[in-house]
């Protein structure tokens, strides 16, 4: 953690200004710091981790000039300006067994993709494009020197570039590692993100509720969102709201993690009681964001692991944690460019009610119409705590800071979730 973390005497900690969301994501990505340890895993078993060092191909891919396809490769120069030409067929090169010898002039090789063009040739005539008599191939004036052949190479050359450090390995990476024969890949090390739920009236599946009483779907959401951006999760429960608990299971959660997430205990009215509870382990900023759901935020560091006090209701926790928590987790995980959420603009069908000075996230369904037009319609009612109006949903719609009410027809920036799943 560095000097980015939100002091005592920052005047959004007292309830002055609320930070601008931008504002608020650049201080946390500027106090978080990538892990260092790093391990050598599998190549099969690095799907989803980030690389921990930049990779180079040794040798050309692909490794000799090859055809692209099924046909008859010879010399381009032969090629007919006009009319059909004939060429004798002289053997059959296959991909595991090249065509041994040299084309002369005139004449051509049946060829399968992948396999090296023989010497003397350097194009190919896709099979659908020639017609055969007996040993020989007739082809036309309507192809180029050149064509359907793939260079020695031209994927990647020997020594160059394959995959920096910093890149999530998604399917193609490990394709493209196995097709440089890599079997061991160096990733950073896992970071390890313990968390948990406040609240008295909070139970655990499986419990019987009381009165009052509601179960934790917080936990749920938490960790299915960290378990897509595939850190180790550490589940520290359900805390019951007295200050030796809450002390006891943060300072734990403080010891084996890299990153604290509570949820519920740091809206106004509990914030003095919290922090007095989180100062005495680290240093934790109260923030007012200028966004809705999610406007209170905690933020700072218990010992030598960030903390992230997210807000109660069940819409907020995950709004705030895709804006604010994950990328900078995505930094921590050794990910770069750590970028903005994907957006894109597209027509409202829905009237969304906005106030004027802060942003908003309104959940909705992105979709194209009968025309192939980009809409978005919300989802129904708005409110933090309606966690169906997600489940429903495929991305938010960001109403900016100062726009106020929106009706149907209006273009909209829609942020969606395909871009924030990692």
């Amino acid at each position: 953690m560095n000097s980015a973390l939100p002091q005592p005497s920052d005047p959004c900690v007292h309830g002055m200004p609320r930070l601008p969301v931008a504002e608020a994501r650049r201080r946390i990505l500027e106090a978080v710091e990538p892990v260092r340890g790093t391990e050598s895993l599998a190549l099969r078993s690095t799907l989803g981790r980030i690389l921990a060092r930049d990779m180079y191909a040794p040798f050309d891919v692909p490794g000799h000039t090859n055809s692209a396809v099924d046909g008859y490769a010879l010399a381009g120069a032969g090629l007919p300006a006009q009319g059909e030409s004939e060429f004798p067929i002289v053997g059959t090169a296959w991909a595991g067994q090249p065509f041994d010898g040299a084309v002369a002039a005139g004449g051509c090789v049946r060829i399968m993709t992948g396999a090296p063009l023989p010497s003397g040739t350097d194009t190919v005539v896709m099979q659908e494009h020639v017609r055969t008599e007996s040993q020989a191939a007739r082809i036309g004036s309507e192809h180029r020197i050149g064509q359907n052949v793939r260079v020695a190479g031209e994927d990647l050359a020997r020594g160059s570039l394959a995959l920096g450090a910093g890149k999530r390995l998604i399917p193609a990476d490990l394709g493209l590692l196995a097709s440089l024969g890599i079997a061991e890949v160096p990733v950073f090390r896992r970071v390890r993100v313990a968390f948990l739920s406040t609240g008295d009236e909070l139970r655990s599946i499986g419990e019987p509720l009381v009165t009052g009483a509601v179960y934790d779907s917080n936990r749920y959401t938490l960790h299915g969102m960290l378990q897509q951006l595939g850190v180790e999760i550490l589940d520290f429960g359900v805390v019951r709201d007295d200050r030796k608990s809450v002390y006891a299971a943060l300072r734990e959660a403080a010891s084996v993690a890299d990153v604290v997430i509570t949820s519920g205990g740091v809206s106004v009215g509990e914030a003095d009681y919290v922090k007095e509870t989180l100062e005495a382990l680290g240093a934790v900023g109260f923030w007012q964001i200028a966004m809705k759901p999610g406007r209170p935020l905690a933020f700072g560091h218990l010992d030598r692991a960030a903390f992230f006090g997210l807000p109660g209701n069940p819409v907020a926790v995950m709004v705030t944690f895709y804006q604010f928590v994950q990328p900078a987790l995505q930094r921590m995980m050794g990910e770069d460019p750590v970028s903005e959420p994907l957006m894109f603009r597209a027509k409202s069908l829905s009237r969304f009610r906005k106030q004027p000075g802060r942003t908003e996230f309104q959940r909705a369904i992105v979709e194209t119409d009968a025309n192939g037009a980009i809409v978005v319609r919300k989802t129904g009612t708005q409110g933090s705590g309606i966690l169906r109006s997600m489940s429903l949903a495929n991305c938010f719609v960001v109403l900016p800071h100062d726009a106020g009410d929106i009706e149907p027809g209006t273009p909209v920036m829609i942020q969606p979730f395909f871009g924030l799943l990692r």
